[in-house]
């Protein structure tokens, strides 16, 4: 059995705890939160839930310990931090700054002679595999990728990081005239301004200054400066009746041409439509988990993402059955 430990009980660690409970192979063995560990009940039994203080006394009795803190502030001091006590999994989805992550948490995984995969999920991650493979197939074409509608955990989480939010929800809403231009197969420029609108609905608490935290909202790097985006500020009570729960998606389309002349054009799309985005990119996670614990047996150090992993390391199929009942 590979012993799981989960490191933030909110959304993220809630689904991994889930997604564990249909791996046959994986055991979550405890769970760890910033929060008084007396007022966090999770859902298996017996399993201990001990203060993010305790998981160094932990490190013998886990395999794989699974990170569910933010990509804003958490993951980027977290994930290179105990990747010296342990191997470890993140979902760090800030792209522009993956590069610079990685090599912070490779230098430290390699120095603890543990492995590290940064970026899992389904956008990094599944998504980052799709442009990958269909750019290799069709070299003479273009990516385009659409997230939404839906709501990014991410985005979401920088929002209340803001000082004077209480909580809040974003929406990533593609817009209709770019994705039928991509669909037409007529290989548009498109900006990032053009493909994508963000909506905001946020909880501020009695007395915050709101327009200071719109404009933070608006001209925040890497999330929100670069798209139209609407601030909306609402009650708390209208934000659980109306923006529970949290559904996402999108597409991943690659337009390219073959032939002697180019004469023939081939669209390449994958998508995903999700009831609950922390559930499927938890079940995402714990299959990487399954890999960093493979990679680990073997001698395998550093800092690994999607592209680095083979895919038969996330099945807990045979490579006997796999050939067998997949290929």
């Amino acid at each position: 059995m590979i012993r799981i430990g989960i490191y933030g009980y909110g959304n993220l660690g809630r689904g991994i705890e889930c997604a564990l409970k249909q791996a046959d192979d994986m055991e979550l063995v405890a769970v760890f939160t910033r929060r008084s560990p007396d007022s966090v009940k999770i859902l298996t039994e017996g399993v201990p839930v001990l203060h993010t203080s305790c998981a160094e006394s932990m490190k013998d009795k886990i395999d794989v310990l699974v990170l569910c803190g933010g990509s804003a502030t958490d993951l980027p001091e977290q994930t290179p931090a105990l990747s010296l006590s342990f191997n470890v999994i993140d979902s760090f989805d800030t792209h522009a700054k993956i590069p610079e992550h990685f090599k912070n948490v490779d230098e430290n995984a390699k120095k603890s002679g543990k492995v590290a995969v940064i970026s899992s999920g389904w956008d990094p991650g599944m998504f980052s595999l799709m442009r990958l493979m269909s750019g290799a197939i069709l070299p003479c074409g273009s990516d385009y990728t659409f997230w939404g509608k839906g709501v990014s955990q991410g985005h979401s989480d920088a929002i209340r990081r803001i000082d004077g939010v209480l909580d809040a929800r974003q929406y990533t809403i593609p817009i209709d005239a770019a994705l039928e231009a991509v669909r037409s197969g007529s290989n548009p420029a498109l900006s990032t301004r053009e493909k994508h609108k963000r909506e905001c609905y946020v909880v501020a608490k009695e007395g915050a200054d709101l327009k200071k935290i719109e404009n933070e909202i608006i001209a925040m790097p890497n999330y929100f400066a670069d798209y139209d985006t609407t601030v909306h500020f609402i009650s708390m009570e209208e934000l659980k009746k109306e923006h529970s729960s949290l559904p996402h998606g999108g597409f991943v389309i690659r337009s390219g041409k073959t032939g002697w002349q180019n004469e023939n054009s081939h669209i390449v799309e994958y998508s995903l439509k999700l009831d609950s985005n922390p559930e499927f990119t938890a079940s995402v996670i714990v299959a990487y988990a399954r890999a960093v614990a493979r990679l680990s047996s073997e001698g395998a150090s550093g800092c690994k993402t999607v592209f680095d992993i083979p895919p038969a390391y996330l099945s807990p199929l045979s490579a006997e059955e796999l050939r067998k009942n997949l290929l």
